[in-house]
């Protein structure tokens, strides 16, 4: 390990990225943060310093903690930040609201049956007017 690790590598090294080209497009497109600011791909990245990074529906808020430029296994990967309290509280509020509105989207199951068939068909022909 070295005393600083351009920011793409360590993002690849910490397995938040399954390539370093993937994360070198998340850098240069402006959706990683660097200690509030964006940030180029040859910054080097320093002990303490917090990262806002992408991951899926998400935006993980993690303070480095450890320096690597190898990809090693997801137990070494995951000691090398902590995520903030403040972040992993909102990731999970953030999952329940979209759970929720997962919820209150689903409909009935299955196909109409004969009366809905005919509601359905009545509405296309007639709209609200009936």
């Amino acid at each position: 390990m070295s005393d600083t690790v351009r920011i793409d590598k360590w993002l690849w090294a910490a397995r938040f990225f399954k390539t370093r080209g993937l994360a070198k497009k998340a850098i240069e497109g402006g959706k990683v943060h660097y200690n509030g600011g964006r940030v180029k791909t040859s910054k080097g990245v320093e002990l303490g310093a917090l990262l806002k990074v992408p991951q899926g529906w998400d935006t993980l808020e993690v303070e480095v903690t450890g320096l690597s430029d190898q990809r090693r296994g997801a137990a070494e990967a995951r000691e090398l930040y902590r995520e903030t309290p403040a972040s992993a509280s909102r990731r999970e509020r953030e999952a329940q609201n979209r759970r929720l509105a997962n919820q209150s989207m689903q409909g009935p199951r299955g196909r109409p049956d004969k009366k809905q068939r005919r509601e359905i068909q009545h509405f296309q022909r007639h709209g609200f007017d009936d």
